[in-house]
């Protein structure tokens, strides 16, 4: 072939990959930003879908539901995965999208509680659990698809482009978001304006499929399918020999710290700017916007990076990091977020003193428990609604429970001794004064606009974001390359939707559920951190290099 052939093949060959890329990425990041979507928009939809519980349990319901669509992921990945490995990557992945596109439009349908009652929740929950469904195919295909194409001195780049689409799916929805916000009021948004960007998603179906249409079937699996090599057992091959099964196992454990970690850096982190830190909605939606506009483009560094220098160091290291960083980032979020709250937590700490018996825990998901019976609850409930980082100390038998703000304590009332109107006037009574201790010791009721240093937040933010994009950039590429062509798409989506499923998926709801049982802000840091540390062990002491290897 002449010189000019030469580069023209090359060129062409470029071409190629370039629109598979785009092709793979543009689709993913909008199947991401239908699935993120939800998240975003808990909040709202708590107070719409989980009418008759206390505020604090309808917030953590919807999170909960948000977890019902990870809950399933794993099926998804079962049964996309097998499709995957015997029927082909391209029309596998075109059915998880169409399956997700129609499940988010619905969701911009469906009538609240105040319209039908609890089937309300439940239908959400079955929608939810379609995209779930949906995802667990999604990722193993795309990132296969682009991994197959791609030459093995750019696999790390080349698949980075997908891996970024997950937090860029959640800046789309954030600005959509946003967008909603400023177009209308806020009593407008809350009735009906919350619904508009799941609408919206039904215009970014059809382009994603016209876009997913024109791509063709990965030439790996072309050439297994011309060859005959084809699996028509990928369970039994994937699961059933010991070669295969272990490295499955070991990345289940090495996932469950990355995607914990990645949920506490980008979803809890909304969260707990908006309950714990009193941070408007609209404000913290751009501030995590933008800090993950920052973050995104570093995803291309580190899968350049791990093209160079193998993809173990960035897998483990910034897992590692991760677990390190987690809570000194979140106690500077609050310094950086609500000062005020800080100086108030360092100066006055509130102290609730009670008989153990006499406490429940702070979480009802069925709205069938009060948690005004026993003086202790009446005292936790109330510094639960107000947000209010607090210890627990045990009281002598028969004392009764207060809550001590700095130097000040007053005394809880008990229920016991009171009925009816009686009871709901000393509770209320009560509550007033509570209110005016905290307000006396510097404990703000909404972070002060003024003092937010907007600054510091997007860094902190986009900080936790560059450290996930460390170990996530490179993943796709490590995985297809860890196992065989044959049973790949079973083999890598399984343990990667069963991890970021079950742990990362149920992050949200767990960590807030941890800080209603201890009364501590931080505590629900604990559960990505411990992730994150046995991720990071498991993936030094069991996991290989695989840059460079055949696939």
């Amino acid at each position: 072939m002449t010189e000019h052939g030469l580069a023209d093949a090359s060129s062409s060959a470029r071409r190629s990959s370039s629109f598979v890329i785009t092709g793979a990425a543009l689709g993913s990041l909008f199947e991401w930003y239908d699935f993120f979507l939800y998240g975003a928009l808990a909040g709202e939809i708590a107070k719409r879908f989980f009418i008759g519980v206390d505020e604090g349990t309808g917030f953590v319901m919807a999170l909960a539901t948000f977890g019902a669509g990870f809950a399933v992921r794993p099926l998804g990945a079962l049964v996309f995965g097998r499709i995957g490995d015997i029927v082909g990557r391209k029309n596998t992945f075109l059915a998880t999208m169409a399956i997700m596109g129609a499940s988010t439009f619905l969701i911009g349908l469906l009538p609240d509680y105040a319209m039908i009652g609890i089937a309300a929740p439940l239908l959400l929950v079955c929608l939810r659990m379609l995209q779930g469904l949906s995802v667990g195919g999604e990722y193993g295909g795309a990132s296969i698809y682009v991994a197959e194409h791609s030459p093995p001195n750019r696999r790390g780049l080349d698949t980075s482009w997908l891996n970024a689409t997950a937090p860029a799916g959640l800046v789309l929805a954030l600005v959509l978001v946003i967008a909603c916000r400023f177009a209308m009021s806020e009593e407008a948004f809350a009735a009906w304006g919350w619904r508009v960007p799941f609408l919206v998603s039904i215009v970014l179906l059809g382009v994603s499929m016209w876009i997913r249409l024109q791509l063709e079937e990965s030439p790996v699996f072309a050439r297994m399918k011309a060859e005959g090599a084809i699996t028509k057992a990928p369970f039994a091959e994937a699961f059933g020999q010991w070669k295969n099964l272990k490295y499955v196992l070991a990345v289940f454990g090495w996932i469950a710290g990355t995607t914990s970690f990645f949920y506490a850096a980008h979803f809890y982190s909304l969260y707990f700017l908006q309950r714990t830190l009193k941070v408007d909605g609209l404000t913290a939606n751009i501030l995590v916007m933008t800090a993950l506009l920052i973050a995104v483009p570093t995803y291309l560094f580190w899968g350049w990076l791990s093209d160079k220098y193998g993809r173990k160091l960035f897998l483990a290291g910034g897992t590692a990091i991760g677990a390190l960083a987690l809570f000194p980032l979140y106690h500077l979020l609050t310094n950086a977020a609500n000062p005020a709250l800080a100086a108030a937590q360092r100066n006055a700490p509130v102290v609730v003193v009670a008989e153990p018996a006499s406490c429940s825990f702070q979480f009802d998901p069925i709205g069938t428990r009060r948690f005004d019976t026993r003086d202790c609850d009446v005292a936790r409930s109330f510094l639960a609604r107000a947000g209010v980082s607090y210890q627990s100390i045990v009281a002598p038998v028969g004392a009764g429970a207060e809550i001590r703000i700095g130097d000040h304590a007053l005394l809880a009332p008990d229920p016991r001794n009171l009925s009816g109107t009686a009871r709901a006037n000393e509770i209320t009574a009560f509550q007033e004064r509570a209110r005016g201790a905290l307000a006396a010791a510097g404990y703000p009721l909404e972070a002060d606009h003024a003092r937010i240093n907007a600054p510091l937040v997007i860094a902190i933010i986009a900080m936790m974001g560059i450290i996930s994009a460390m170990y996530f950039a490179p993943m796709a590429a490590f995985l297809v390359e860890l196992f065989p062509a044959r049973i790949r798409y079973t083999a890598l989506s399984t343990p990667y939707h069963f991890a970021t499923g079950w742990i990362g998926g149920f992050l949200p709801a767990t960590a807030f559920a941890i800080v209603a049982a201890t009364g501590d802000v931080y505590s629900g840091l604990w559960y990505p951190v411990a992730f994150a540390t046995l991720g990071a062990l498991i993936c030094i002491l069991f996991l290989p290099e695989t840059r460079g290897r055949s696939i």
